[in-house]
């Protein structure tokens, strides 16, 4: 099962990366994790930023919106995604942890 924590700041979660795949997708869980296969290479962030780029294209939030908080030069990293305001309302994070949630197939 997917754990999705709320903090101050925003929403985090784990993911699972599998680099250089043959195309974009999410296959589901691993573990805890949400699990990311990707056609970039784990060589120069390249792996980091498709993670980034592809994550907010399928939640609809800005680039900006998402940080990897550890896990830089592994697999298993944990994200951020950010509030874009300081007090979000309950409905607000119901919605995006559902949209999260609606990610795993």
């Amino acid at each position: 099962m997917l754990r999705i924590n709320e903090r101050p700041d925003g929403i985090s979660f784990k993911v699972y990366v599998q680099p250089k795949s043959s195309k974009n997708t999410i296959t589901g869980l691993h573990g805890d994790a949400l699990k990311i296969r990707l056609t970039a290479p784990p060589v120069d962030n390249a792996a980091n930023r498709l993670c980034i780029k592809y994550l907010a294209k399928c939640l609809e939030v800005p680039k900006s919106a998402l940080e990897i908080l550890s896990g830089h030069t592994g697999r298993n990293k944990l994200l951020l995604l950010k509030f874009s305001t300081e007090t979000p309302d309950k409905a607000a994070i119901s919605r995006i942890k559902k949209k999260i949630e609606s990610l795993i197939k």
